[in-house]
């Protein structure tokens, strides 16, 4: 390799430090998390809601909605439930540890 390509890689390199190092560091906040979270809880809100609609649905007698559909449903409101009281339970976990911290 020549010393100008050297010279060439060098340069490349240091703009590109400074470039790194005078971008500003993201941070997430907790605000970030507690959205996350609520649009979670909503969401297996939501499926509770959907799977209860159209079990009613399929009890009245409405002809549009089949059985399979109301157990699918019913299986994902199901497996949303038991995921976000999971992830409740770990965070309820983390919280107990940290307060279990000495000082």
């Amino acid at each position: 390799m020549s010393n100008m390509n050297v010279e060439q890689v060098l340069a490349q390199m240091r703009t590109m430090s400074i470039e790194a190092s005078s971008k500003p560091v993201e941070t997430s906040g907790g605000s970030d998390f507690a959205a996350m979270l609520k649009e979670s809880i909503d969401s297996v809100n939501q499926t509770q809601k959907t799977s209860g609609a159209l079990s009613k649905s399929f009890e009245i007698g409405e002809a549009d909605v089949s059985l399979a559909e109301v157990m699918i449903a019913s299986q994902k409101a199901s497996v949303s439930f038991q995921a976000m009281l999971q992830v409740r339970n770990k965070l309820v976990d983390a919280y107990k540890d940290v307060m279990n911290m000495p000082m």
